[in-house]
């Protein structure tokens, strides 16, 4: 079976779905993954084919500094190449899928994923790394903001978020259009494939976000889908040297949420008064410090004496399998879920929402992190949890109950 994984967005929604693949692959499906070029290297590296699609969206959704405000012809701006973006997205899937596939897995922010399988007559099944249904469980996580607004709070303007504008809309009524396909708006096909309780599977741990109660059958909380293994990947002699002269450090990393001056982060820690591994500015940053490009979240976290990052899905996940204390700084959409989520199992403090940071919060929070027993304790029964799941095998069982042709 061909399966081909519509993947926009950035490293943090393709590395789940190339470490997916990778491991269908070895199960014998042909897998080709669609994701922008800056990810060819990680698809290959996954043992899946790479279908490109034009763009990067990681410098378009980069924060400013905390506490900053963007000025209004900033946010047009932004607006409008993300509309371009998705405009691209949308016209540059329609190659892949001419490529040859027999069905289509697309990602949330892929909805036009859908018109494209309608058009060449193959099935679309949806996978995804964040909790889009409405449902009483959680707020919609395009409200930035994991505030419940109760259960039927929650229920109701979950499912106006769900009914109201989004950047894909356009592109995919164009496309609906360019291939011929009666007219039907994206939120009108999501109700549609709502009612027949069509197939939508989550990369998400039921450890760490149970599965709400009011979902419908179609909906498949299946486990974490880890990216690929990085085969011949060597730690630098200097990040080795350093973890093994003092205590463990605590990481901290923005991903391609944000970047931080690593003056504000060092400030952070030394008032913590606990070592650091900073991402994104490589070398010695004192005594106390070491900064790292990129590094396999698997080898570094269970190293760490605690973690802090964006709260982005699978920094989460990573975090929570490598047994330590997580300290979330969520910047938008999903990430004050999965900020919350750590909170509520106790893995970590309260987060810290971005636009509010400063070295004095972010320090005392890492303080918390590194010097509350418990949070080391809960961390632990969480990656033991989390290590007895397998996120592929409902994956496989989705597929294998497709028509063959």
């Amino acid at each position: 079976m061909r399966v081909l994984m519509v993947a926009p967005g950035t490293r943090g929604d393709v590395a789940p779905m190339a470490g997916l693949g990778g491991r269908l692959q070895g199960l014998g499906y042909e897998v080709a993954v669609a994701a922008n070029p800056p990810y060819a290297p990680l698809v290959v590296e996954s043992g899946c084919e790479f279908r490109p699609l034009p763009g990067n969206l990681t410098e378009l959704i980069k924060q400013p500094a905390p506490g900053a405000k963007a000025s209004a012809d900033s946010v047009l701006t932004f607006w409008r190449k993300l509309g371009e973006y998705m405009d691209n997205a949308a016209k540059g899937t329609l190659a892949p899928a001419e490529a040859g596939a027999d069905v289509i897995m697309a990602n949330s922010v892929a909805p036009y994923a859908y018109d494209i399988a309608e058009a060449f007559g193959v099935p679309a099944i949806g996978a995804h790394l964040q909790p889009t249904e409405p449902s009483a469980a959680y707020p919609p996580v395009l409200m930035n903001s994991a505030r419940s607004l109760g259960a039927l709070g929650n229920r109701i303007i979950g499912e106006r978020a769900a009914a109201g504008p989004a950047p894909y809309d356009a592109p995919s009524a164009r496309l609906r259009k360019q291939l011929g396909l009666r007219k039907e708006s994206r939120a009108a096909g999501e109700r549609r494939r709502r009612k027949a309780r069509a197939t939508i599977l989550h990369g998400i741990s039921p450890t760490v976000l149970p599965r709400p109660a009011d979902w419908h059958a179609g909906l498949v909380m299946a486990g974490y889908w880890w990216p690929p293994e990085h085969s011949g990947w060597e730690p630098s002699a200097d990040l080795v040297d350093f973890l093994a002269d003092g205590p463990a450090p605590v990481f901290v990393g923005f991903g391609s949420s944000a970047h931080i001056d690593p003056g504000f982060i060092l400030e952070a820690t030394r008032r913590a008064g606990v070592r650091a591994v900073v991402q994104g500015a490589e070398g010695v940053l004192g005594d106390d410090a070491m900064g790292v490009g990129s590094v396999p979240h698997k080898w570094l976290f269970p190293r760490m004496a605690a973690v802090v990052h964006h709260s982005g899905a699978g920094t989460t996940a990573a975090g929570l399998r490598a047994g330590v204390p997580s300290v979330g700084v969520p910047v938008y959409t999903d990430q004050p879920l999965w900020a919350s989520r750590i909170a509520a199992l106790g893995a970590g403090p309260q987060p810290l929402p971005y636009k509010k940071l400063s070295p004095e919060r972010l320090g005392d929070a890492i303080a918390e992190a590194v010097r509350t027993p418990s949070y080391a304790q809960q961390a632990l029964v969480l990656a033991a949890a989390i290590g007895k799941e397998d996120g592929t095998v409902p994956v496989v069982e989705t597929l294998r109950k497709l028509p063959s042709k």
